[in-house]
This record gives structure tokens, sequence and C-alpha cells, in this order.
């Protein structure tokens, strides 16, 4: 990693790509109806939301939300690393 501190940007962006893949890993596309990833980074502090709605598996999709919120801060702590 380079001495330079990633962006407020580069750092949403990780967290959100993080987040669509651990939905995505679980999840196909085409049974997905509804994904919303809100991730926002001020001041130092971190906000992940994931709403999913998705069609009956046997993963419960809260579970799945939950666990892509965590992937996406786990992104981010590498990241700042």
């Amino acid at each position: 990693m380079s001495d330079q501190d990633p962006t407020d940007a580069e750092i949403v962006e990780a967290a959100s790509a993080a987040a669509e893949r651990t939905v995505f890993a679980r999840y196909n596309k085409s049974t997905v109806r509804d994904l919303d990833v809100t991730v926002s980074y001020e001041n130092g502090e971190l906000a992940v939301d994931v709403y999913l709605n998705a069609e009956d598996s046997a993963d419960d999709p809260q579970r799945v939300a939950n666990d892509a919120a965590l992937a996406a801060r786990g992104a981010v702590d590498e990241l700042l690393e």
C-alpha cells in the first residue's frame, strides 16, 4: 500500500463492493428482487446499511444482509491498515 491514505470515496467504494460480493456469493442475481447498499464515511466514521429482498432460499436474507455489512466493514479495515 502507498503512503497515502485512501480517499473517502475509495473507502465507500471498497465497502459497497464488499457488501455486494457477499450478497451475490449467496444469491444468484436473478433471485435478488431488491438490494440497497448505503455506505457513508465522514469524519473517520463508517456507516453501512444493507437492505436485501430476495426469493426464498436456504439463506435468510436478513442474515445475509448483516453478513454483507460486516464484510463491508472488514474491507474498510483492511484498506485502512
